[in-house]
């Protein structure tokens, strides 16, 4: 047996790292001198040198750690935990790196369509940079829509199959005539938020734009409401065009003219969106209320979110509570028919408050009808900024509480008027060049508060001048008008033949006048003429109070008592008397003559 070498002579030095080819090379030509240098010392050596033993195979555990160190996502473990991670884990794991690398290749194919969006647009020059990139910003969906159609034309359009994914997109965009149709769009005026809109609900389909356009138009929707119906509309652009005109047809036969179809739309696009049954039953809800054809097309035409706007619960909760101030149904198809915008307010934040303030100030139920059926604005109006406001301005003034109801009943329209533009300087007027006292002047408004509607330079002015022109002095025109405040209210044409028949005719003073100004209140053919005619005829004199006042009988039980009284002193039994030396009138009769007033009052 050969004797064995030692051990230097067998210990190979192999790096642990790769050699590099230069390294392997020298390796090559060492290794079989060394191997013939070792035959020669040793000629009963093997011809191959011994080399060290494998290395042993990895343990299950080894090959575990190592999987679990590749997995792409680590299950989530406790501190010291020595478990690992399951095949469902690894699964779910590699799933959502796959979700993740499709959203990451959508985002960039959604950035690329973006681009080609921004640069199709700067090319057809719609406008400056930022209006492109507002208008992109907001069409998301047609954004989308162009990566589907630009991934669809390599598919469907062989001959663009070659082309990048940013070149079948800007064909995509340029085909579909965006450019044009936004450059049309701002010319009508519509902003770049309206103009997203409508790009976005057409489904990319612009060509129907362009259609829908041109049909509006048919229907006399001018072109400045055109963007407006486009962008409020809502879905209507995806409706059919039979669908529509069967719309329009409908609302012609319920009384609504061709020629206010355009305005109609305009102002409530969303009738465009309603079926025929719901369009049927929301007309019915009015018709029932007695409304005929015209009636019915003049409350949609002065405001038509009245019917293609509210729900058909919230109409009937609103026409409920409406009823409960005691009107028919009638009545309330009158009072909608008038003021339609009645619908548009809020039970709980409008009427309510409205109602219970109106309580506090002594109005009843009947009262709150009146103003309801006189004024329906009223209920149109905010409480805290405008009501309020004149109300306490009414109490300011020297109204009394306990009378702001009844002021607000006899005439509800004061609370419409500008209380800064209106009621105010007629208040002023009346305090400087009326003559009114400082504590006449709430008696005045409560007594006649439809002065607060009169024109200044139009009505009051010119009364104004006109007693002034009969030498009435300034603080007597203050005294008569708070004994009748409705005297500068009249007519100077109903005024001037009267005060003509006073002292041409009548033969009277100017003083009997002052004494009783209600004199105008009364007609000069029905009441004034016949009854100086009746004293004349008896020869017997009263004053006008008791001339005017009071019905024919009481009148002609004066004239028979006068005649009697002249007779007895004829005959020497007894001292005349003259009836204006008699007896003050009851208050029964004082009652009476303001009824009378009311019922004859003459004002233009």
């Amino acid at each position: 047996m050969a004797a064995a070498l030692p051990h230097s002579h067998l210990r190979l030095h192999l790096p642990l790292h790769t050699p590099d080819p230069s390294s392997r090379r020298c390796h090559r030509l060492r290794l079989p001198s060394l191997v013939a240098a070792s035959r020669l010392q040793n000629p009963t050596t093997a011809t191959h040198p011994v080399l060290p033993s494998p290395a042993p195979a990895p343990s299950a555990a080894l090959l575990a750690a190592e999987g679990a160190s590749l997995a792409p996502r680590r299950e989530h473990r406790f501190p010291g935990s020595v478990s690992t991670p399951t095949s469902s884990a690894s699964a779910a794991g590699l799933a959502e790196t796959e979700d993740a690398v499709l959203r990451r290749a959508l985002e960039v194919r959604r950035a690329v369509a973006a681009e080609a969006l921004v640069a199709v647009l700067s090319g057809g020059k719609v406008g400056g940079l930022t209006y492109i990139n507002n208008l992109m910003a907001r069409m998301a969906p047609f954004v989308d829509r162009v990566v589907v159609e630009a991934a669809a034309m390599r598919r469907d359009r062989p001959d663009l199959a070659h082309m990048s994914f940013n070149a079948r997109a800007k064909a995509y965009i340029q085909e579909s005539g965006l450019v044009e149709l936004v450059k049309w769009f701002k010319h009508n005026s519509m902003t770049y938020p309206q103009i997203a809109k409508v790009v976005c609900v057409c489904s990319g389909d612009l060509g129907k734009v362009r259609m829908m356009v041109k049909w509006l138009r048919s229907i006399y929707v001018k072109g400045d409401f055109l963007g407006r119906v486009l962008a409020n509309g809502g879905s209507f652009l995806n409706r059919s065009f039979e669908e529509l005109e069967e719309i329009i047809e409908y609302l012609e036969s319920c009384g609504v003219r061709r020629d206010w179809i355009g305005y109609v739309v305009s102002r409530c696009p969303q009738l465009l969106n309603l079926s025929m049954d719901e369009l049927e039953t929301r007309v019915r809800f009015y018709t029932d209320m007695g409304m005929d054809e015209k009636d019915f097309g003049t409350m949609v035409y002065d405001y038509p979110r009245v019917l293609g706007f509210l729900s058909l619960e919230e109409m009937n909760s609103k026409v409920q509570y409406l009823k409960e101030f005691g009107l028919s149904n009638e009545e309330l198809g009158r009072l909608l028919a008038f003021k339609p915008q009645l619908m548009a307010c809020s039970i709980e934040e409008s009427w309510k408050p409205l109602v219970k303030y109106l309580y506090h100030l002594n109005v009843s139920r009947d009262g709150m009808k009146r103003m309801l059926v006189v004024q329906p604005t009223i209920f149109c109006l905010d409480l805290e900024t405008v009501i309020a406001p004149k109300v306490q301005f009414l109490q300011d003034i020297g109204v009394r509480s306990d009378a702001i109801g009844n002021v607000l009943v006899k005439f509800p329209p004061v609370l419409t008027y500008s209380l800064y533009k209106k009621i105010r300087p007629v208040v002023i007027f009346l305090l400087t060049k009326g003559g009114v006292k400082q504590d006449d002047i709430g008696k005045v408004i409560a007594l006649d508060p439809q002065l607060l509607g009169c024109s200044i330079p139009h009505k009051l002015e010119v009364s104004v001048k006109y007693f002034r022109s009969l030498g009435i002095y300034h603080f007597v025109l203050g005294q008569m008008v708070a004994d009748f405040p409705a005297l500068l209210r009249y007519n100077v044409d109903i005024l001037r033949p009267k005060y003509q028949y006073l002292r041409r005719v009548m033969v009277r003073p100017l003083k009997d006048l002052i004494e009783f100004p209600r004199f105008f209140s009364y007609s000069l053919e029905d009441r004034i003429e016949p009854r100086h005619q009746t004293l004349v005829a008896n020869r017997i004199n009263m004053k006008l109070r008791y001339m005017l006042t009071g019905s024919d009988e009481e009148f002609a039980q004066r004239v028979r008592e006068a005649v009697e009284r002249r007779a007895r002193f004829e005959a020497g039994k007894g001292v005349v008397e003259t009836f204006s030396d008699a007896a003050e009138a009851s208050k029964e009769e004082e009652t009476a003559a303001a009824a009378a007033y009311q019922s004859s009052i003459e004002v233009d």
